[in-house]
């Protein structure tokens, strides 16, 4: 089954270099634009996994991140923060609200293509 990647970013050549990229590697990808179309598209999509920049309008992602946690039909969803802030304290927030992974902008696409097949590999011994 093809696993899929909600990208949600408000920089709009972020969001066509990272569909182009997910795509074609195989994942089925929804795109949202803000922190209010990334839970909409959430609710409609049922990611498997969200890539979310963390400054955006609306909501930021630290928020959408912890309103995600909240809902238990996001339990098993993974979450990657993407961001242009890089201090610990920033990552040790994302963290602590429930995201899996953080990524520093700019990124190498390798990287993000490593950490998104790590997230999305099934746990050891599942069937």
């Amino acid at each position: 089954m093809t696993k899929k990647i909600l990208v949600v970013d408000d920089e709009e050549n972020i969001l066509i270099s990272l569909e182009f990229l997910l795509r074609r590697a195989g994942y089925a990808i929804a795109l949202a634009r803000d922190g209010d179309e990334a839970l909409a598209q959430a609710e409609r999509f049922s990611p498997d996994l969200i890539l979310l920049d963390v400054m955006m309008p609306k909501k930021d992602g630290y928020e959408v991140c912890h309103l995600l946690r909240q809902d238990p039909r996001y339990e098993r969803c993974k979450i990657v923060l993407l961001t242009a802030k890089g201090r610990d304290i920033d990552r040790a927030k994302g963290l602590a609200l429930g995201a899996d992974d953080y990524l520093t902008k700019p990124f190498a696409t390798r990287e993000l293509l490593e950490r998104v097949e790590r997230l999305l590999a099934p746990a050891p011994g599942a069937a």
